[in-house]
């Protein structure tokens, strides 16, 4: 890359200035500065040895011109010490030929290594509501780019399918299907509400089955576990492992030893739980936590941190290099605990990542909706894919940061306009497609030889370096976990593509032009397509 290309460079001449780590940038400078970088290393330098930012950017521009000027056409030094590269055409030319030829640099041996990335994990006790969604188009997403840079993903989901939460749930279901049969019983108001209580009642009646044969919890986690999956498939999510909580809390039989209870055990040996009024608590203070945590309740029931302190040292036990949670905001004062109970564990901290993202909110009737699975009161993510699509769907979820609320406004995602994103950027790829269709119908002369010189224009020009511009971006995801950078790259090629294809043709009369620029466009459809993918986003050829 090109990019990469130039950093190499400045960390060598830094060597020369200092044997310390110099963390500079290189970035695409304002719009208002015509070169493609911009980097602030001088004035970094000039913080290290104490010497004028200027004169240590000019001596860098002079070794630069003097033995690294392969890639550099203009440098040009501005106040107080930024350096501003103009790179020469023809490394643009050489990273089109690349993309066509999908060309790619070889992967690091170390970019090999094993990724756990959970998310969604919603408790099966209702469908997946939008925020949901987000979570799953977020850690989908995230779990593309990885791969894209060549790691070794896993997606898995956490089902919940013990606690009270689920014992809520059988009785609500046991309940709906009583009143079904007739008993007049009121429906308490912390039991789950909503219409898909009544219709996994429905079911278990049309089964006819003995009710005292009917296993309630069973019969409600298997629909809505179903339910749940058929969503996801739906909104192109499909996990590679599905872990049951049971698999690591529920006992076979009474002798048997648990991984939550060997795990409370082992804390309780390390000093890291305690017994106090008859309970177990986890010394999450002595980590950072704000207050101490109970592990185990006086009644004996075990809490959720005890199960999640379980399925992570469960995590770890599997050969994971790196564990990625992606919860909702709504978690946030989970993450001091977890990332405690990590170290707790004898491992560095480090090797878990959480993402935490904001909540969505949906317009209905002028007012914004307030969602509870247990009332009932939600938006079902199936309703929504249904509504304004799957590809609309998924791109209004990242369009902003994990950490930026979301408000989603589906009027415009029905709209066929530069307004609506996900359409504009869909229909670049149906221009491109459709223009090397008509391609074939001209005449070229066969084994003609591209110059890609002849790509000199403006528009040409920062069409080119936007597809150059590609890995860097996705890089940048995984750096920052979050695929928003990628969104908003899209929604800048598909402008620049569009400028382009206002002011020139394509297929012209010039036979060599025709050709060159047939290329770019060839370039742009793959840009365009590998971007939509990573999103999970579909590329249609006709719009």
């Amino acid at each position: 890359m090109i990019k990469n290309k130039l950093i190499k460079i400045l960390n060598r001449i830094t060597n020369k200035y200092t044997n310390k780590k110099i963390k500079f940038i290189v970035n695409i400078p304002p719009k208002c500065i015509n070169f493609d970088f911009s980097t602030n290393i001088a004035m970094l330098i000039s913080d290290e040895i104490k010497k004028n930012p200027i004169i240590i950017a000019n001596e860098i521009k002079n070794i630069i011109l003097k033995k690294e000027n392969k890639i550099i056409e203009k440098i040009e030094i501005t106040k107080p010490g930024f350096i501003n590269f103009k790179i020469k055409n023809e490394m643009f030319y050489k990273k089109l030929h690349k993309i066509i030829n999908n060309i790619k640099k070889k992967t690091k041996k170390n970019n090999k290594k094993k990724i756990l990335i959970e998310f969604v994990s919603a408790n099966p006790t209702g469908p997946l509501h939008i925020g949901h969604g987000r979570g799953a188009a977020i850690g989908d997403s995230l779990s593309r780019i990885l791969k894209y840079l060549g790691y070794n993903v896993i997606k898995e989901y956490y089902l919940n399918d013990t606690g009270n939460q689920i014992n809520i749930l059988e009785k609500s279901v046991k309940l709906r299907y009583k009143q079904l049969n007739g008993h007049k019983i009121d429906f308490p108001k912390d039991y789950y509400n909503g219409d898909y209580i009544i219709d996994i009642a429905k079911k278990i009646v049309k089964n006819n089955i003995n009710i005292d044969k009917i296993n309630f919890r069973q019969e409600a986690i298997e629909n809505i576990t179903k339910s749940i999956k058929k969503d996801l498939k739906e909104f192109n999510v499909k996990f590679d492992n599905w872990f049951y909580e049971s698999k690591i809390s529920e006992k076979k039989d009474k002798n048997e030893k648990t991984e939550v209870d060997k795990i409370c055990n082992y804390l309780q040996n390390k000093k890291y739980a305690y017994i106090n009024k008859g309970a177990l608590w986890l010394a999450s203070t002595k980590f950072g936590d704000d207050k101490d945590r109970v592990l185990k309740r006086s009644d004996g029931r075990y809490t959720y941190i005890a199960s999640d302190i379980a399925y992570h040292k469960n995590k770890i036990r599997r050969n994971f290099a790196k564990l990625i949670n992606i919860w909702g905001v709504d978690h946030h004062g989970y993450v001091k605990r977890i990332k405690a109970c990590i170290n707790m564990l004898g491992y560095n901290k480090k090797k878990i990542d959480i993402i935490l993202y904001q909540l969505v909110f949906i317009k209905k009737n002028k007012q914004s909706v307030q969602m509870s699975t247990r009332s009932g009161e939600f938006i079902k993510l199936k309703t929504i894919i249904n509504e304004v699509g799957k590809d609309a769907c998924r791109f209004f979820f990242l369009i902003n940061s994990p950490n930026s609320q979301i408000n989603f406004d589906l009027t415009l995602t029905k709209t066929k306009s530069k307004k609506n994103h996900v359409f504009y950027i869909q229909y670049v790829n149906a221009r491109c497609y459709s223009i090397i269709k008509k391609s074939k119908n001209f005449i070229f002369k066969k084994n003609k030889k591209i110059n890609f010189s002849l790509l000199n224009t403006e528009e040409e020009m920062i069409l080119l370096k936007n597809l150059a511009e590609f890995d860097n971006v996705v890089i940048l995801c995984a750096k920052t976990m979050s695929p928003h950078h990628l969104v908003e790259y899209l929604i800048n090629l598909a402008d620049v593509y569009h400028k382009f294809y206002e002011k020139h043709r394509v297929l012209t009369k010039n036979i060599n032009i025709s050709v060159a620029r047939l290329e770019l466009i060839k370039g742009t459809q793959i840009i365009i397509k590998n971007g939509l993918n990573l999103l999970g986003i579909s590329s249609p050829n006709k719009m």
